[in-house]
């Protein structure tokens, strides 16, 4: 077996679990779990298997670490998932998946902003090239009629990913101190509280009783796969491979959508396969080569919905 099979199959898995889940949340959402219902749950339960896990010889930050644990629960948590499943509801999967992929691009962005890395020429023709792509999708979205994108959505979904990428800068120097399972866990506990004001109480409205399978089983993958597994296997690639190749599997998303876009035809009440186009594909191609060649030197980090 070659050396770090398990990671590359961590990523891997990864990657299909994000692409299924622009098409799995979506059941469910914004009819009969309100998108920031659904987050509130999503953190909680996600929150308490983190810490199942952890709790054997979890770790009390210092005092002076507070602050940005904090920081990193409001733009790694809180912020970006409240926009990306507020974003979701609102546009088509295929522009959330493909707009997910400009993050490495604006974790370099954001990493010249707050660490102060120096940008190259290259790496500044890759930012224009990926924001070139990313802007033409959304002047798409504004004029689609007879697709389920929404300008607004992919806004949303735009503004989550540079919200997980301000997390990414800001986690740097919690890694060299803490494991990442103490990080995650209290950060997703933090995060119960930044939340629960938003949806909490909406879970008492949604008729639970009428859910169907198909939809019980939307709610358990988001909270089991989406959020609990990818966080776990994102720690264990990241320990065995480099940041750049572990940021590489994230150009598989938007082909991992579009599949399971057409296998899940029929089950989803809508369907997203016509969202799929030539332009859009070439907005995709364009963001991808941005994003390559921003991450030919400094490594960037894999992001999270």
């Amino acid at each position: 077996m070659p050396k770090n099979f398990w990671a590359h199959m961590a990523l891997l898995a990864v990657a299909l679990i994000y692409g299924a889940n622009f098409i799995i949340a979506k059941s469910v959402m914004p009819d009969p779990i309100a998108p920031t219902s659904f987050i509130a749950l999503r953190v909680m339960g996600a929150a308490a298997l983190f810490w199942l896990v952890a709790l054997r010889k979890i770790v009390i930050p210092q005092r002076a670490d507070w602050w940005r644990f904090l920081l990193c629960a409001i733009t790694g948590v809180a912020t970006n998932q409240l926009l990306f499943f507020n974003g979701l509801a609102l546009t088509s999967p295929v522009n959330a998946s493909i707009i997910m992929t400009s993050n490495p691009i604006l974790v370099m962005v954001m990493s010249a902003v707050f660490l102060k890395q120096r940008i190259t020429l290259l790496k500044a023709v890759g930012v224009l090239i990926g924001a070139l792509g990313a802007s033409m999708l959304l002047w798409s979205s504004n004029g689609d009629v007879g697709g389920h994108s929404s300008l607004q959505g992919d806004v949303f979904i735009l503004l989550n990913s540079i919200s997980y990428a301000i997390y990414l800068v800001m986690v740097k120097p919690l890694m060299q101190k803490y494991h990442p399972l103490d990080i995650v866990a209290w950060t997703f506990l933090i995060a119960i509280a930044l939340v629960f004001p938003f949806g909490g109480m909406g879970l008492k409205t949604v008729a639970w009783s009428s859910l169907s399978h198909w939809q019980w089983f939307c709610v358990a993958f988001v909270i089991v796969c989406t959020t609990f597994l990818t966080y776990l296997f994102n720690i264990l690639a990241i320990h065995r491979l480099s940041p750049t190749i572990a940021s590489s599997y994230i150009y598989l998303q938007p082909v991992f959508a579009g599949i399971f876009a057409l296998l899940l035809a029929s089950v989803v009440e809508r369907d997203y396969t016509r969202d799929i186009s030539w332009f859009k594909i070439g907005c995709a191609l364009m963001i991808v080569a941005g994003v390559w060649l921003v991450s030919r030197t400094p490594s960037v980090a894999k992001p999270a919905t």
